[in-house]
């Protein structure tokens, strides 16, 4: 059967405050007290009114244009309500409707640099973060620090067949916002969260499968897992000629399983509506033509180059890739060679 696996990653932006307050964005929450980083906007207190941070939108614009993004002129922030306990406004702020940076794409090799490949995106918006709740014993513990941190989501269409697609798309993207000083991304410090879409069909002629999305997946490791795992499971119950619904599970990496979490049957209704504390979001000339004056680093360029103009072997390419102050040391000596 044929796999099929479309991705949303939620990257946390590097930026000093958070999103719509003067809170600091903490990028490392073991190093902060527990709800010592919080005001009323971001915990949602009666009359406490949002506005956008001007850096937070730089941040975005500049992930737009490296994601060879269209930026949209006129967008708009909308309200996804839904009750829980982590989330003290009771609804995010995000951009269903109207996102800032929409379609878009990104390159990146396969085959230990040998092929390349295209993934387009359908947009890449911006939401803040919800609190964290921390499970001890039979106590359920609420940390505020992260509330209200801004965050992308990028939402891929369904281009992948391989977990190696997968993986190298995403080696890419963090790649892409940490040479652009847009976010550190680290997987294991929640800074990159990545939701897995997974279906199977018989032939390339059928419509897509039935969709499984995975979550709670925090590792490269246990992303090729939960891929392997899914499959497996999804080819089981078509041999069965079962029929299931799309749904949403959750991942336990340690027992090598997931769970489901809830189906389209019991989905949550969100409400989405027009965020009423926010004007449209307007990008003028004056801010297009500073991005435009902007250099962007694209990972897969360098990459191309070091293959081609230099004929460096994978060892050499992933030695200078991995680390963008080892990359920039090389090239500095590389133009005073040159002189």
């Amino acid at each position: 059967m044929i796999l099929t696996i479309g991705l949303e990653i939620h990257i946390k932006l590097k930026s000093v405050n958070k999103m719509f307050c003067q809170c600091k964005n903490q990028q490392n929450f073991d190093d902060l007290v527990p709800n010592t980083n919080i005001c009323p906007v971001c915990t949602g207190q009666p009359g406490a009114l949002p506005t956008l941070s001007e850096e937070v939108l730089e941040k975005v614009l500049l992930l737009g244009k490296a994601l060879q993004c269209t930026i949209n002129e006129t967008s708009a922030f909308d309200r996804k309500s839904y009750f829980y306990p982590d989330l003290p406004m009771g609804y995010q702020i995000t951009q269903l409707y109207h996102p800032t940076n929409t379609e878009g794409q990104i390159s990146f090799f396969l085959d230990n640099y040998i092929t390349e490949k295209i993934v387009h995106l359908q947009d890449a918006h911006m939401e803040c973060d919800t609190g964290k709740m921390i499970h001890d014993g039979n106590q359920a513990l609420l940390d505020f620090n992260r509330a209200g941190t801004p965050l992308v989501e990028i939402v891929t269409k369904p281009d992948f067949s391989t977990t190696e697609e997968v993986i190298e798309f995403l080696k890419e993207l963090q790649r892409i916002v940490r040479f652009n000083d847009i976010a550190d991304a680290d997987l294991e410090k929640g800074q990159m969260r990545v939701d897995v879409n997974i279906s199977l069909r018989k032939s390339e002629s059928d419509p897509l499968g039935t969709r499984v999305e995975v979550k709670n997946i925090n590792s490269f490791g246990m992303i090729k897992r939960a891929i392997e795992h899914e499959r497996i499971r999804q080819e089981k119950i078509y041999e069965t000629e079962k029929i299931f619904t799309q749904q949403t599970r959750g991942r336990n990496d340690v027992k090598g399983e997931s769970y489901l979490m809830r189906s389209k049957e019991d989905a949550l209704d969100y409400r989405y509506f027009p965020e009423p504390d926010l004007p449209p979001l307007k990008i003028d000339k004056k801010r297009m033509e500073r991005l435009n004056g902007k250099e962007i680093t694209i990972p897969h360029h360098i990459i191309k180059k070091l293959k081609e103009e230099y004929g460096f072997n994978k060892e050499y390419i992933n030695a200078l890739i991995g680390d963008k102050e080892v990359l920039d040391y090389f090239f500095t000596i590389l133009s005073h060679c040159e002189k």
